[in-house]
């Protein structure tokens, strides 16, 4: 059985992907998918921020059982962590992308001088 944890931006699989691109479930190994539907506008610096975050929350949960509830926790503290990022204006929403949900919030205009 595949165990996974899907919020609105995080998506984490207890799987790898195979060279054919399809999950192969895995008790070893898992898989991040960072804002599947584009919301947001992504530089590098975030984005490795954002897997940096996920590789300390996976180490503390080091010796743990492998549970829905433990990859749940993970997700939900990333996509907390999604939050913060944006409200430092460090991501921004994607304005043309296909889903324009602002479920973070709002996006923050700024004024023109």
């Amino acid at each position: 059985m595949l165990l996974k944890s899907t919020t609105r931006h995080i998506r984490i699989f207890a799987a790898e992907l195979d060279r054919d691109g399809e999950l192969v479930p895995s008790s070893q190994v898992l898989t991040l998918d960072v804002d599947p539907d584009n919301e947001f506008n992504w530089n590098e610096d975030a984005l490795q921020q954002v897997y940096r975050k996920f590789d300390e929350l996976v180490e503390a949960y080091s010796g743990a059982d492998l549970t829905d509830y433990n990859l749940r926790r993970i997700g939900s503290d990333l996509e907390h962590f999604l939050r913060s990022l944006l409200q430092k204006g460090e991501v921004s929403y994607n304005l043309s992308g296909r889903v324009n949900n602002y479920s973070m919030g709002l996006p923050q205009v700024v004024p023109d001088a």
